[in-house]
């Protein structure tokens, strides 16, 4: 078995998880959220006007979810 070789001990917020966790939930919530809004949106005719709903939706889900994870990160860090 290889020896530890690197170990890490952030001091404040610990980016990696935040980036981390935000990736999983702007996937777990952005595609449903993307989803149920593309439902009352009638002019989504094209598959170009289809990608930039999923594009505009979505940054708000990213960026909402982006600060969430981080302000609870540096809310909880010991």
């Amino acid at each position: 078995m290889p020896e530890h070789i690197e170990t890490t001990s952030p001091e404040g917020v610990d980016y990696g998880w935040v980036m981390q966790v935000t990736f999983v939930l702007t996937i777990v919530v952005g595609a449903p959220v993307v989803a149920v809004l593309s439902f009352g949106v009638p002019a989504l005719e094209t598959w170009m006007e289809r990608v930039l709903f999923a594009i505009r939706v979505g940054a708000v889900v990213w960026i909402i979810t982006a600060v969430s994870v981080f302000l609870y990160a540096r809310r909880t860090q010991v």
